[in-house]
């Protein structure tokens, strides 16, 4: 349901659930006389007081092209803010104008658990398949993305002793290399008793798959940078998600603790100080590692992109981002590092990246998307438990509980098997849509067309054996076909 306030109005304050299942999208007029709020963005683009398409906020595609995101509550559009993770948005009347402002108050600091609680394997499952259960259409079908990881599993051993498992099917994606998982996870789906379905990326792309492609960028509600996001157009040929239910296990980094490893951990403590030589960094190519040094504390938590020289030949309006995330690292000066990894991987990177693409699958499929570790019981119960539970930091080890469950039940040693991540090869779409992709970039009017052209061809060149070169391609290429395509922004010609 659609909310709205206007002038004179009382003042309100605006939040979302606790780990933003339902995140509260605000759109507030251009002549700040009227807002409206719903947890359905669909409820904003269809409203009749909105006017589609929408203007582009040319601060947040610095961010994109440098960062990977766009922090909340900020979003591409103008108009339109997100209230997430810890978000208070405050609505009032001041000069007979409506003033919107934010603050943000991280709810899951590791100083907050309750250290005399105890954890109850059998209720955690309880809690998890209740909350997948009770938000289920069970007249349509259900699908579980399902990987050789901790999160998914726990969910589906949930549901497998809820008795749920006749009616979901589990998918798992068929990686190119050894972070392939599709064996694994298969083998656990028929212990469990679901069905499995392996996800392919096609071997050459048909008429249908460039089609989807389109069709996605087409109607996305926000664009997405994460490095697997063409995966998701390419599912839609394989699997009919139409009105279906759409259960992904993100979510709980945020309260469970996003543990760094080793390299990262010390990385953050001996060179954080470093990004006082920033202004010399920022002149560097996008490629150059040298720019790893004066990456900010926040910036350490997942955040990267391309130098602030190289956006600003490319994209005549952009601003420095740097002085951004300084500033969240000047307001988190006193925190844990794994308290502010938390907050900023939690809140802004896996909001606006991870989920964003299982957001972005549900809408342009009219699917509900169920996330069952944001479920407000399941985020409360593990956000108040003794840490001792859940992290280790002297061998910087997550999730200790969900691995020791996992193991007893379905033999899954995650510690013997490791981290595998997921792992989308956009090099091989290049290669076969090779102009199509280039000219989609290059001549994209948001970009300068002379230095662009130089850009990617410079790019193109070092792909072959530059990972960094790869994803920044891929990244113009989200934001281009986005931009190109999409039938919710304005583009200006």
């Amino acid at each position: 349901m659609i909310h709205s306030y206007h002038i004179n109005n009382a003042e309100i304050n605006i939040q979302s659930d606790l780990a933003a299942q339902f995140p509260i999208y605000i759109y507030l007029s251009t002549t700040k006389d009227y807002l409206l709020y719903t947890n359905k963005i669909e409820e904003i683009f269809q409203h009749p007081q909105v006017s589609i398409p929408l203007e582009l906020r040319e601060e947040s595609l610095s961010f994109l092209l440098q960062s990977g995101i766009i922090p909340l509550p900020n979003t591409i559009y103008k108009n339109i803010f997100i209230v997430g993770i810890g978000d208070i948005a405050t609505v009032k009347t001041i000069a007979n104008k409506i003033k919107l402002s934010f603050s943000h108050d991280f709810p899951f600091k590791h100083q907050k658990r309750n250290i005399q609680a105890n954890i109850d394997q059998k209720e955690v499952l309880n809690l998890l398949a209740k909350a997948t259960e009770s938000k289920l259409n069970k007249a349509n079908p259900s699908y579980l993305f399902q990987s050789a990881g901790k999160d998914s599993n726990m969910i589906a051993l949930s549901l497998a002793q809820a008795g749920e498992q006749n009616k979901i099917t589990c998918l798992t994606y068929k990686g190119k290399n050894q972070n392939d998982e599709s064996n694994i996870s298969k083998e656990i789906a028929k212990k469990l008793g679901f069905k499995h379905q392996i996800l392919y990326q096609p071997k050459h792309l048909e008429r249908k798959h460039i089609q989807s492609i389109n069709d996605y960028f087409e109607n996305i509600p926000f664009p997405c940078v994460d490095n697997a996001t063409l995966a998701y157009p390419l599912y839609n040929t394989q699997v009919e998600f139409q009105e279906s239910n759409i259960i992904d296990g993100s979510g709980n980094d945020v309260y469970i603790g996003h543990i760094p490893n080793k390299d990262e951990y010390y990385k953050q403590k001996l060179l954080s100080n470093f990004h006082m030589f920033r202004t010399i960094t920022d002149k560097l190519s996008s490629t150059n590692r040298l720019r790893n040094i004066t990456h900010t504390k926040s910036e350490w938590a997942g955040l990267s992109g391309l130098s602030f020289s190289d956006t600003k030949k490319i994209f005549n309006s952009t601003q420095n981002v740097y002085h951004y995330w300084k500033k969240m690292d000047e307001q988190r000066k006193e925190w844990d590092y794994l308290d502010l990894r938390a907050d900023i991987w939690g809140s802004f990177v896996e909001s606006d990246r991870v989920i964003r693409k299982a957001r972005n699958l549900a809408f342009i499929n009219n699917a509900k998307l169920i996330l069952p570790w944001c479920d407000t019981h399941v985020t409360h119960y593990f956000s108040t438990l003794p840490e001792h539970y859940l992290i280790d930091r002297k061998i910087f080890k997550n999730k200790l509980f969900l691995r020791k469950i996992l193991k007893e039940k379905i033999s899954l040693d995650s510690d013997k098997l490791g981290k595998k991540a997921f792992s989308f090869d956009f090099f091989s779409i290049l290669m076969e849509m090779r102009e199509e992709i280039l000219n989609e970039i290059i001549y994209c009017k948001l970009w300068n067309q002379k230095e662009i052209k130089t850009f990617t061809t410079k790019l193109l060149q070092k792909s072959k054996n530059n990972q960094k070169s790869k994803i920044f391609l891929q990244r113009l290429y989200l934001i281009s076909s986005w931009y190109n395509k999409n039938k919710y922004i304005k583009r200006v010609y």
